[in-house]
């Protein structure tokens, strides 16, 4: 059974199939409204989200299927004790494709090995976030027109950010890609990302703490939140929270082409007057993430001979 748990399950054609997919979508939408009528996803969300959560379920509804799930652990049987592989085995019984977010790295992989319906890694603790890395490849492809010899800056929690391990995966696969890590030492990308995909890869990196000297040389800048729920003690997350604020002083000598993006919830790493700044894509992120995840949908359940 076909799943997406890792942004490499995919090769470089099927990404680029479902970015052409969505692109259809954004064209042609009432074509897809009852794709998937009669089909039922099951969101699994035993972790807090917003963005992700409402936009599997709005994915859903605009293809025509239902959504049933939950949306904390709390209310379900994870209360009371039971596996994420029976929780899989179960709902597989009920629905056509999971959608689960779990606290815990690894989760979604195990649910995908017990159950008997495509299963969709909505973020799993500090690992891997593939369905937004799908968002942000689709906002690059629309905004640059493509993924080679692009300037890439990652600014602020790249130790615990899944996005950031996710996206960088992804474009390393990609010709001419160079990557600029801005962060504090606490919150340095870890070893076997710089090892295993950046330097696997041949792709050129630096790292450093300074993001307006890094500002002029960058075609993308990525922007992160510090993840208070990733820190083991309030005191190291309240020193570190504020280490990157992007306003419009530091905008001043980025490329007029600059494309700012974040996956977020944004706390205050961007000034909300960068907001109307046309450089600012993140609020796109959000729209396109809904698109990704239409097409993602129709392409697991095709394979899985469920359309």
């Amino acid at each position: 059974m076909r799943s997406l748990i890792d942004i490499g399950d995919f090769t470089v054609d099927e990404i680029n199939e479902l970015i052409a997919t969505a692109n259809d979508i954004i064209a042609h939408p009432q074509a897809y409204s009852e794709k998937c009528k009669g089909k039922k996803l099951a969101s699994l969300f035993f972790e807090p989200s917003t963005r992700t959560r409402l936009s599997f379920e709005a994915a859903m509804l605009e293809l025509g299927g239902s959504v049933i799930g939950f949306s904390e652990a709390a209310s379900s049987s994870a209360a009371k004790g039971e596996s994420v592989a029976d929780t899989a085995r179960t709902v597989s019984c009920y629905a056509d494709i999971i959608a689960m977010r779990h606290p815990k790295e690894g989760a979604p992989y195990v649910a995908s090995l017990n159950a008997t319906i495509p299963v969709i890694n909505a973020g799993d603790g500090g690992h891997n976030h593939p369905t937004q890395t799908l968002a942000d490849l689709l906002t690059i492809y629309r905004e640059k027109g493509g993924f080679e010899n692009l300037t890439v800056g990652f600014c602020g929690d790249l130790k615990f950010g899944r996005t950031v391990h996710s996206l960088i995966n992804a474009l390393s696969r990609y010709s001419g890609i160079k990557v600029v890590l801005i962060s504090p030492d606490e919150l340095k990308l870890p070893s076997y990302v710089k090892k295993d995909v950046l330097a696997k890869n041949g792709i050129p990196y630096e790292q450093t703490g300074d993001l307006e000297g890094a500002m002029p040389t960058l075609d993308i800048l990525y922007m992160t939140r510090v993840q208070r729920e990733r820190f083991f003690n309030e005191e190291d997350y309240l020193r570190l929270k504020d280490s990157y604020i992007l306003d419009m002083k530091k905008l001043k000598t980025a490329k007029p082409d600059l494309s700012i993006m974040h996956p977020l919830p944004r706390v205050n790493e961007i000034s909300t007057e960068v907001d109307s700044d046309p450089r600012a894509c993140y609020f796109k992120q959000v729209l396109y993430g809904k698109y990704m995840r239409m097409a993602l949908i129709l392409k697991l359940l095709s394979e899985a001979g469920r359309l």
